[in-house]
């Protein structure tokens, strides 16, 4: 007997279009409906997050799975507003057209009051980094926070020597890269969801 591969499409979840401001027709369980409501934010209020919270973020990053309980990321949370105005003078300075033309910048990290830096041994961790960061996105979203990964910022304060100031205070471990840097804080926008193709999706069954 053949196997059948039966691809069943799931228009629900395409069409979900829940914020985490507004969540309309909630599932009824708070995981599911976290997942659900988790957008990435990209307009931040002047407010920084409270330590207590960011701590929770982290401490449920850290919860995520990693190979063979390796726990191979270095994390560091920005809370010295000093550090982020430093490093978007810097940004500033390299792209002025850039930022002249954004009604709406605040620094180079979307505007985001606080970040998080995440590090692996070069070569390694790379999924487990990716665990950690969604077990934050979603803890976030719980918490009222909105976050954005961001590789942008990451890439350019990689190639600027202007910013390798920062990078040291950082202090990641010898032969640790940076994999990506998250922005944090209050949403200063309620986004809706974008599209999400179910077609991707396949389920293997018996005949």
């Amino acid at each position: 007997m053949k196997r059948l591969i039966r691809i069943i499409l799931s228009a629900a979840c395409a069409l979900a279009a829940i914020s985490c401001n507004n969540a309309a027709e909630p599932a009824g369980n708070t995981v599911v409906d976290t997942i659900m409501a988790r957008r990435s934010i990209r307009k931040y209020l002047d407010k920084p997050v409270e330590h207590e919270k960011l701590q929770q973020v982290v401490l449920c990053g850290i919860n995520a799975p990693s190979g063979v309980n390796a726990q191979p990321w270095a994390i560091r949370v920005v809370e010295d507003p000093s550090f982020i105005s430093g490093l978007t003078d810097i940004y500033k300075a390299a792209f002025p057209d850039a930022v002249s033309q954004d009604p709406d910048f605040k620094n180079m990290f979307r505007g985001a009051p606080n970040v998080i830096f995440v590090a692996t041994p070069e070569g390694n961790g790379q999924l487990d980094a990716g665990m950690l960061a969604e077990n934050m996105m979603l803890a976030a979203c719980s918490l009222g926070l909105g976050t954005c990964c961001l590789g942008g910022p990451l890439r350019f304060l990689q190639a600027s020597p202007e910013a390798k100031p920062y990078i040291d205070r950082l202090a990641f471990p010898e032969g640790y890269v940076m994999q990506y840097i998250l922005a944090i804080g209050y949403p200063d926008e309620s986004p809706e969801a974008r599209p999400r193709d179910a077609g991707k999706i396949a389920f293997v069954t018996a005949e």
